[in-house]
């Protein structure tokens, strides 16, 4: 297969984000990567829907996109929605609007869908043997992936659930702000065990992480780049964001403020996980649901639209 240059772009519930890479069979090199963060998850579990004014700066940060994937040689580009524009009770006019102002369609994609990409993204740096978990956090939801792998070493979802427990969605449903209380945190531990309580039980052997939540704490305690996350280190994360201000987080763990506010409900999903399956450790992809986009474009299984 020769070489062709491709994008994608996620509108996630934290950050709508453009790829743009170039993708040589199962290879992908990445030639452009920004982001752009809106909030969606937390506004839209807050409002149930996503305002004039949100949706106007979506479509800005699309035409953007649009033109910046085209300057850096992107034949086509594959443009999809998460959990916010799932919920969003005005998905259809907000989706009608970006198409008339840009010309680009968004598919929403399912919770199985998104799996399957981040799924074949993370395989690029997580390739391995045995059952294992996979979990990508967003910004609406949690994905939540039990995986073998099969005889041609090619990993398959025997099970997948898309659970409500995203950051911005925590920090809506508990009107989370920095420092938490106690009474505040145990409720919002007390959800998030009672969601992976109905989980199944498997014998997995490792548990891998991707999306942009796992990039942050990943950042936040490893800017040295070691892919491994120790539970210690979520255990110390939670400690410290739990007592201290949003401004101080920030300035503590080299993270934007936004982000910053994104650390104590994301690491206890994390934690929380670790604990129901047994693990002291899970590996964090450097890849995800863009990249196995890419490689589906590639291999045609997925319609990008041409620039």
């Amino acid at each position: 297969m020769p070489p062709r240059i491709l994008a994608s772009a996620d509108i996630g519930s934290n950050t709508v984000h453009l790829l743009v890479a170039e993708v040589d069979g199962d290879q992908v090199s990445r030639l452009g990567d920004t982001n752009e963060w809106i909030s969606l998850g937390e506004i839209v579990g807050r409002e149930g829907k996503i305002p004039d004014a949100l949706a106007d700066r979506l479509i800005k940060t699309l035409d953007t996109f649009r033109r910046q994937a085209a300057s850096q040689g992107a034949e086509a580009i594959y443009v999809f929605g998460t959990e916010a524009l799932r919920r969003a009770s005005n998905q259809e006019r907000v989706l009608k609007a970006v198409r008339v102002a840009t010309g680009i369609k968004v598919e929403i994609i399912s919770g199985p869908q998104e799996a399957e990409l981040g799924l074949r993204g993370a395989w690029l740096d997580c390739e391995g043997s045995g059952p294992f978990v996979m979990v990508e956090v967003g910004g609406g939801s949690a994905q939540v992936a039990l995986c073998t792998v099969d005889k041609k070493g090619k990993p398959q979802i025997e099970h997948e659930v898309s659970l409500p427990i995203g950051t911005g969605t925590l920090l809506a449903h508990h009107n989370l702000t920095a420092p938490v209380s106690d009474e505040a945190y145990v409720a919002l531990q007390s959800e998030i065990e009672a969601r992976f309580a109905e989980l199944p039980s498997i014998d997995a052997v490792r548990m891998i992480a991707c999306g942009g939540v796992a990039r942050g704490l990943w950042r936040a305690l490893h800017p040295d780049g070691e892919r491994e996350m120790a539970a210690a280190e979520l255990d110390y994360l939670i400690w410290s964001t739990r007592r201290l201000p949003q401004d101080i987080i920030g300035d503590r763990f080299s993270v934007k403020p936004k982000r910053a506010a994104t650390l104590l409900p994301g690491a206890t999903v994390y934690r929380t996980l670790m604990r129901r399956y047994g693990f002291n450790e899970f590996t964090i992809s450097r890849f995800g649901v863009r990249e196995g986009a890419i490689l589906g474009m590639a291999k045609g299984t997925i319609p990008g639209r041409a620039l």
